[in-house]
């Protein structure tokens, strides 16, 4: 357990488990613009993925939750699905401190790269990656990955991949 702050309570970082499931989807549907994925997906990446996944709690509420998974054809990498972070979690560095837990963990210990998607004008993203790279002594690439018109049919803005590392931990 983390006290965040001299006012705050404190906000329990832990592996997700299958009861997390619909409270992910809730939580998604709190913290627009993110996408919504199905409530099955979200039982799987709190279930099958859950190593390479965190919850963040206050107060009994889910209130932060990063989904990821390690790529087959990247086995040194783990890629960010979905960072959410509600109002009640904001300002506290959260994001940033999930993103430090998963790659400390044991499932992670031979991950030595970072992958996620972004939209261009998706500054708070840009920002927290690029922080998590600065603090991990990382370089950070990036390029268009998925382009709105051939893969999105015009109805999302093109994605971005970018890759962080290589990065050790301590």
């Amino acid at each position: 357990m983390t006290n965040e702050g001299s006012n705050t309570t404190a906000i329990t970082l832990r592996v997700p488990h299958k009861d997390d499931g619909f409270r992910l989807h809730q939580l998604v549907a709190e913290c627009p613009p993110l996408d919504a994925n199905s409530i099955y997906c979200n039982l799987l990446q709190c279930s099958d993925f859950a190593d390479t996944g965190v919850a963040a709690e206050k107060d009994g509420d889910l209130v932060g939750f990063i989904s990821g998974y390690r790529p087959p054809n990247k086995p040194a990498t783990v890629f960010v699905w979905q960072v959410a972070v509600h109002e009640k979690g904001r300002g506290q560095g959260l994001a940033k401190r999930m993103l430090k837990a998963i790659v400390e963990r044991d499932a992670c210990r031979d991950v030595t790269h970072l992958e996620t998607t972004i939209t261009g004008d998706n500054e708070a993203s840009w920002a927290l990656f690029r922080s998590f790279a600065r603090d991990m002594g990382a370089e950070l690439d990036y390029h268009e990955h998925f382009e709105k018109d051939a893969h999105f049919g015009g109805q999302h803005d093109s994605e971005f991949l970018l890759r962080i590392g290589p990065f050790t931990k301590p």
